[in-house]
């Protein structure tokens, strides 16, 4: 790896405190991005970034890697670096609803697991976690038995280095109980597979899609559109799900637009005459 890239991914590490998932994302571009034009990164311009980009049609991944090489020239930039500096406009993403799952269709799911094996607790604890608190699946790992006082959760792992307390419904606090109660192992950590580690994003994940036939951030959006539907206040929920920016938070309350719609069209004796 060249110098340049090497202090970069430093700078973005310690610096910027990204997520070492988002530093990765960052490395692994930019030497696709070398690799394409073959040369060093710090020849980059604007004619070979728009090459480099035009090869990929899925615009989700044509913004991520736009947004690695917008953090590099950042990163020149701070450094007073000699490279050319441009600004190529996002693609445009069609807006669309964040999916969910509700309570009721999460505990039909969740009763189909065998609690009375330590897994199965843990899997049905682990589950009602993320539902309960909206975790990203990176903290939700990361927590430890202390991590958990009075029915406050202490997020130390969040993004960018970030702490917030999200309170625990009982129900998922008592699941969990449940489960440490079967548990043999003794470690802080309190997700565990069955050699007593904790367990990996890939392990999570499995459990998650097993139980409930999604993906853990599925259970975050499910967590934040519960809490817009029951009128909960946008602010609190950007508080509770530890998000830097309002915008980010503001897609949820299309759920509650939608949510207004459906019931009119449901309800109005109007509906007839359409």
């Amino acid at each position: 790896m060249s110098a340049i890239l090497e202090a970069f991914e430093e700078y973005v590490t310690i610096t910027k405190a990204r997520s070492e998932l988002t530093v990765q994302s960052y490395m692994s571009d930019l030497r696709q991005y070398e690799a394409f034009a073959g040369e060093p990164i710090q020849h980059i311009d604007s004619d070979k970034t728009i090459n480099f980009l035009s090869r990929f049609d899925n615009k989700k991944t044509l913004n991520r890697k736009l947004a690695s090489i917008n953090a590099f020239l950042h990163f020149c930039d701070e450094m007073q670096m000699q490279v050319e500096q441009f600004n190529l406009p996002m693609a445009k993403l069609p807006k669309s609803l964040p999916k969910f799952l509700t309570y009721e269709q999460i505990s039909q799911r969740l009763e189909q697991l065998d609690r009375t094996k330590e897994l199965g607790a843990r899997d049905y604890a682990f589950c009602l976690f993320l539902y309960a608190t909206g975790c990203r699946v990176s903290e939700a790992i990361a927590v430890q038995k202390d991590d958990l006082e009075q029915g406050w959760l202490r997020i130390r792992f969040a993004k960018n280095q970030k702490q917030r307390l999200v309170p625990v419904a009982p129900a998922a606090l008592e699941a969990l109980e449940y489960y440490l109660q079967l548990r043999r192992s003794r470690s802080a950590h309190l997700w565990l597979n069955y050699k007593g580690a904790p367990i990996s994003r890939i392990s999570a994940f499995k459990i998650v899609k097993s139980a409930l036939g999604v993906s853990p951030h599925f259970l975050r959006h499910s967590f934040a559109s519960s809490l817009i539907l029951g009128g909960a206040d946008l602010r609190v929920v950007q508080e509770l799900l530890g998000h830097a920016d309002i915008t980010t938070t503001s897609i949820y309350t299309h759920i509650r637009q939608e949510n207004l719609k459906d019931t009119i069209e449901q309800y109005h004796p109007l509906k007839e005459n359409r």
